[in-house]
């Protein structure tokens, strides 16, 4: 089956599950919609992936995510059979071309296929592309502005095979940093003024690196993805105290590390990923115009390692919070509350693919 990134800005049906594949493992989650304004979460639920299974978010062993893929379906509870995927940043090209308005949706489609071979350095056929009409162009009224987004084909076609080998069905192909900001703009909505004229950076830190988005009103402003991430704090504790890859992740997640682990292993992490944080800060005011962040979210499994939020919050003098993407949701009966504050972060993405069920 040849999936398009068909669906990737289209309305979808229900139910559906967000599916967010990483280096560390799937995650899914199922939402509903209780009224216009407001979500329920249904269920959600995680399967960690072997090392190496999917590096730098190329999937490197279809079966053994497939495999999570089926567990973590089954662990959820879930009926849904739809599903909706993201797509690494790195692996789309993204890109605003502006077109004439008025045209029908086939010259539309023959106009983005001839600009589109201007920006990728593909041959169109090993391409998924597909577009969304953003609006009328903003210094000319009879022209549109269109977003075009492109990803090769195999990379594609790796999720689709992933999904159907665990027996669901493909209907949205996101791109995970706009699945990330679907779940922020609903957060952002709960600021004052509904965050209007707020500089948000977020900062999603996972096992290989951390991507950073700077929003405003919406709109990413900057985007950037660095090389940082949980692994290095699991490879910390692999040297300091002689054990595998895969103990290390275990002892770091259930806190059964011996007692100079904070003193000795912990807090220099947590000193090196502010340091990264601030950073990445500066480097967003030396290359935009901007001079302020106003509010700072940290999300990513990293997020959730104790201390990071007070350290990074010192170091960079900016409101911070680690987010959750469900606040202000309704929780389905069989969402245990307790745990879901602590894994909550880890979501981000898994949620916003999941609203893509709303359109």
């Amino acid at each position: 089956m040849n999936l398009d990134l068909g669906s990737l800005f289209g309305n979808k049906n229900p139910p559906l599950v967000g599916l967010d594949i990483s280096t560390s493992g799937v995650r899914l989650v199922e939402l509903s919609e209780v009224s216009k304004t407001e979500l329920r979460l249904e269920r959600y639920a995680s399967e960690p992936l072997p090392r190496g299974a999917v590096v730098d978010g190329n999937i490197e062993n279809i079966e053994q995510v497939a495999e999570a893929v089926r567990r973590v379906w089954k662990k959820s509870g879930t009926r849904a059979k739809f599903a909706a995927l993201g797509m690494p940043p790195a692996s789309v090209i993204t890109k605003k071309i502006i077109l004439p308005g008025g045209l029908s949706e086939d010259q539309l489609e023959v106009q983005v296929e001839s600009e589109a071979s201007q920006y990728i350095p593909f041959a169109l056929d090993e391409v998924s592309l597909d577009f969304d009409v953003i609006g009328a162009a903003p210094n000319s009224p009879d022209d549109i502005e269109v977003m075009l987004a492109a990803s090769r084909k195999e990379k594609v076609e790796d999720r689709v095979a992933i999904a159907q080998a665990a027996d669901l069905t493909p209907t949205v192909m996101d791109i995970e940093s706009y699945a990330a900001r679907a779940a922020i703009d609903r957060i952002t909505a709960q600021l004052p003024n509904g965050g209007q004229g707020q500089i948000v950076a977020l900062f999603q830190i996972g096992a290989q690196s951390t991507h950073i988005s700077v929003l405003l009103d919406g709109q990413a402003i900057y985007e950037r993805e660095q090389p940082f991430g949980g692994n290095q704090l699991t490879q910390d504790i692999v040297r300091a105290y002689g054990l595998s890859f895969d103990e290390a992740e275990a002892k770091k997640k259930n806190g059964d590390l011996p007692q100079d682990y904070d003193e000795a292993i912990r807090n220099p992490f947590l000193e090196n990923a502010a340091l990264e944080v601030t950073r990445a800060i500066q480097f967003f005011f030396t290359s935009t115009p901007y001079t302020r962040v106003d509010q700072l979210f940290l999300a990513g499994g990293c997020a959730m390692i104790p201390g990071l939020l007070d350290v990074v919050a010192n170091r960079t003098k900016i409101s911070t919070s680690v987010v959750s993407p469900f606040k202000g949701m309704q929780l389905a009966p069989n969402v245990r509350e307790k745990q879901l504050r602590i894994e909550a972060p880890a979501y981000l993405v898994a949620c916003g693919l999941a609203m893509r069920r709303f359109g």
